[in-house]
Order: C-alpha cells, then sequence, then structure tokens
C-alpha cells in the first residue's frame, strides 16, 4: 500500500522524448512511493505521452505549459523529434521563454513544491526556485561514465579544466584510471561541439546550462547503479562533484503496459505472426530511436547492410525530423535505396514506419540480435531482457555509452572509417551475422547478455535503489 504522506515533486524535464520518458519513469516510482507529481511540459508532448496506470493517475498532475513561438521554429514543433537538428537552438529559445509561465504555475500553486526535478536546459529555473524557498535536483539521463567523462562542473566554471579543443576529447581525461576507452572519435566531437561549447540562437551553449544547473542543485540523481557502473559512480560522488550524486536504479522496462487500446493489439498481433515464422534467435531488431539523426547515406548502407546479411530482419523505421502535419510514411520511404521494401517487406525483413512495441519485440524469441544507436534507455531497454547489441552510435552520448559497452565485452561496434566516420553495408552484415552466426565470438556476446540480465532486469534490485530515494527525500527533504 502506498504511502499517504509524501513530498509534492515538480518534474520538469527538457523537451525532448528521451528525456521526458525517464522523466516520467522516475515520476511513476515516485508516485508508488506516496509522493504527489507534477509533471510539466507542453501541450502536444504531453498528449503523446504513454498514458498512466489507474492506480497512479491521482498522484500525477500534467501541467501544460504553451511553447512560446519564436521566428525559425516550425509551427507545431514542441519535441526534438518535431524539428531537424540545427533547429534545436531554436526550440531552446523558445524553451527559455517557458520562463514566466513557470513562475506563475509556482505562484499560484495550491500545494507549494517542496522539491523540483529539472533537466540540463533550465538554466533559468533555480533563481525562480530559490525565491519561494524551493529546493532543486538534477536528473541526468546520461549514465555515470558519460558524466565522469565530462568532469566537473565547478572546475570548468573556474577555469581549471582546460579542455577546449575537439581534439581534448578524443583521449580519456586524466581523472579517469587507465586503460580506459572512454573518449570520441574526432568526427563524432566536431558532431556536437558547437552546441556544447558556443552560444547558439539561444544565447546559452548546452554546457553553459549544464554548469550552470549542476553548480546550482541540492543533488544530482542518475539513472545507474553500482553494480554496473561502480567506479564511474564513485569518481563522481567523491572526487568530481561537490553535492551528493544519487543513483536512482536503470528504471528497467515495467510489466505493466498499456494494451487497452485495441490499435496496440492488431499491430502486435501482425508483427508476432511475422516473428512467431521466424527460426530462434535469427532475427535482427533495427532502431534508431526517436530522435536520431541518421542521414540517407547512413540508411542506405544500413538496408543494404541487411540484405547482404542474410539474416531476417524487422525494421522500426522512424524519421525523427518529421515536422508536424508531415506526410512522415512517403518521406521515410524515400530514404531507403530504390526497391528495397519491395524486395523485402513480408520477406527477409518486416518494415514497421513509426512506432513499434520494442519492449514485445526485444523479448520475442526469435529475435537475435538488436542493431542500436545506443541511446541509453534502448540500451537497458535491450540488456534487461538479455539481448544482445551491435552498436552504431550517432551523436551526443552515444559514442561514450558504445565505448563503455565495448569495455565490457557487451555488443560489437559497427567499424568506421576514422576521418568522416562513414561505414559500409559490408561491415553493417559482418557484424550482425558475427553476432547471430558466429559459433565463437557470438555464442560470447549471446552468453555476456544473457549475464547482463542479472543487473539490468533486476526489478527487484532497481526497485531498492527506489526505496533508498525515497527514505533520502523523505529524511533530507522533509515530510
Amino acid at each position: 500500500m502506498a504511502q499517504r504522506n509524501g513530498l509534492h515533486i515538480v518534474m520538469f524535464p527538457w523537451l525532448a522524448f528521451g528525456h521526458m520518458i525517464p522523466f516520467l519513469d522516475l515520476s511513476k516510482g515516485l508516485a508508488k512511493r506516496g509522493h504527489q507529481i507534477s509533471f510539466i511540459s507542453t501541450p502536444r508532448n504531453i498528449d503523446r505521452l504513454p498514458k498512466l496506470p489507474p492506480n497512479l493517475s491521482p498522484l500525477i498532475n500534467f501541467v501544460k505549459l504553451t511553447l512560446p513561438q519564436v521566428t525559425n521554429l516550425p509551427e507545431g514543433a514542441e519535441a526534438t523529434s518535431d524539428v531537424p537538428f540545427n533547429k534545436t537552438q531554436y526550440l531552446k529559445k523558445a524553451f527559455d521563454g517557458l520562463e514566466g509561465s513557470f513562475g506563475c504555475f509556482l505562484e499560484n500553486s495550491s500545494a507549494p513544491p517542496d522539491l523540483i526535478i529539472h533537466d540540463f536546459s533550465h538554466h533559468w529555473l533555480q533563481p525562480l526556485a530559490a525565491k519561494h524557498g524551493i529546493p532543486c535536483a538534477f536528473f541526468s539521463i546520461f549514465n555515470a561514465s558519460v558524466l565522469a567523462f565530462f568532469g566537473s562542473p565547478w572546475l570548468r566554471m573556474a577555469g581549471e579544466d582546460t579542455r577546449i579543443d575537439p581534439e581534448h576529447f578524443t583521449v580519456p581525461p586524466n581523472w579517469i584510471s587507465s586503460p580506459s576507452n572512454l573518449a570520441y572519435r574526432l568526427y563524432e566531437i566536431l558532431k556536437i561541439s558547437e552546441s556544447f561549447s558556443s552560444e547558439n540562437d539561444s544565447g546559452v551553449s548546452d554546457m553553459q546550462r549544464y554548469n550552470s544547473v549542476v553548480h546550482g542543485s541540492n543533488f544530482v540523481i542518475l539513472r545507474s547503479c553500482e553494480e554496473f557502473e561502480g567506479d564511474s559512480l564513485r569518481l563522481l560522488q567523491e572526487k568530481l562533484y561537490r553535492i551528493p550524486v544519487i543513483p536512482i536504479g536503470l528504471l528497467p522496462p515495467s510489466e505493466e503496459e498499456d494494451t487497452s487500446e485495441s490499435k496496440i493489439d492488431l499491430e502486435w498481433a501482425e508483427i508476432k505472426k511475422w516473428l512467431d515464422k521466424q527460426r530462434e534467435g535469427s532475427v535482427v531488431y533495427i532502431a534508431f530511436g526517436s530522435e536520431a539523426q541518421v542521414s540517407r547515406e547512413e540508411l542506405h548502407e544500413v538496408a543494404l547492410g541487411l540484405e547482404l546479411s542474410g539474416l531476417p530482419f524487422f525494421w522500426t523505421l522512424r524519421r525523427p525530423t518529421a515536422a508536424a502535419g508531415s506526410s512522415e510514411e512517403v518521406e521515410t520511404l524515400t530514404m531507403l535505396p530504390s526497391g528495397f521494401e519491395s524486395r523485402n517487406q513480408g520477406g527477409q525483413g518486416f518494415i514497421c514506419l513509426g512506432w513499434a512495441p520494442q519492449r514485445r519485440i526485444l523479448g520475442h524469441p526469435s529475435v537475435g540480435v538488436f542493431l542500436s544507436h545506443c541511446g541509453w534507455s534502448s540500451v537497458i531497454e535491450a540488456l534487461a531482457i538479455g539481448c544482445p547489441l551491435v552498436l552504431l552510435p550517432l551523436s551526443i552520448d552515444q559514442p561514450l555509452v558504445a565505448r563503455l559497452l565495448v569495455s565490457k565485452n557487451i555488443g560489437v561496434e559497427i567499424p568506421r572509417d576514422e576521418r568522416d566516420g562513414s561505414f559500409t553495408r559490408d561491415s553493417v552484415a559482418k557484424s550482425l551475422r558475427l553476432v547471430i552466426v558466429d559459433d565463437t565470438e557470438g555464442k560470447l556476446h549471446k552468453t555476456k547478455a544473457r549475464k547482463m540480465r542479472e543487473v539490468f532486469g533486476d526489478k527487484a534490485g532497481h526497485d531498492r535503489y527506489m526505496d533508498d530515494f525515497d527514505q533520502y527525500l523523505r529524511i533530507n527533504h522533509g515530510c
């Protein structure tokens, strides 16, 4: 039975579904323990979130703040999945315009919040919270190893972290014990360095936002656990950060799924019918997340590599930059090689445009490997089921997640050209077949993935992390 004497906690994620979903999962975990949640985002984003379980609906209140219109931001765009990468700066500018309406929310809240849990982008939030005497916490959707790689916000703000040039990020930092492979390749850091280190149209760089919110927080929350990356957690807790760093577990996927809508059941019935026809452990599942920026050339090499492998595949194909109201299906298919769909749909491959029930697919006995962009949520979802990984990191934290997994012998990273990051269909096919077909290396990767299920899929263990976090809140933030 959930306790009823909990805190009123405001949850306020950045406008990206890779952020909003973990924030919602954390909200559910806290609501189960009796806390009242105000979950803040924009109207269209809230309408696109998964439905809440009936038992948690009374404890989670969705608060809709209207996103201001700014020049160069497409009409109806409220999340990073609605805009191409180069227009994200305008979304940040619009997001900063929420400062006034959020201030009004705090002023008019019938039950004053006891705590605000926010994201990296909210550099303007903490002064508002301080005005009302409300403590703040930063919830990082990046794991401990990624945060450790980027070092101490306090040293950066004091000018003591002298890494500036992109080349500095192509080697492990000196505070990470050797040997380590945790580093970007030059083409990877160049891809993101402008938004990280220089001002954009919003006037504030991502690194400035991040430094500011960490520096002003009472504590930091991480989607992480000692069992997987204890060294990085201890490095953050003992050396790099000057405030408490609290792992809340990995928030693995819940068995609770909303299957009340007949459309979802019908889609799964069709998918399952195809998967049931495939040999056990033979299918490649491909998904690059809702917001991954994949070029036409990269999609072509992936597609032709799938054909070349000769393996059956299920591809959840999304066009992440589709603006509101665009014809996503038509535009997505034009990104594929000519004739690819007609050659494969229903035969060697199943191409699913848009949403697919990823957890169900990964858990099907016919699926033998997950070709992933290395988003931390996708990695958790796969390893919670014990599904082996082939890694194709695309941007932001994903290259570091890939290096971390490779260092632990979890997954195979598709080789790329060190100069420009290009890869070939042959390397795609070879990497997939190595995991599924190879009797030696493939068997080792399958065994390792099954072993990881003991950590990533340990629901009771991750619930204990949430229980510990609940107690931390009750002891330190008063209820």
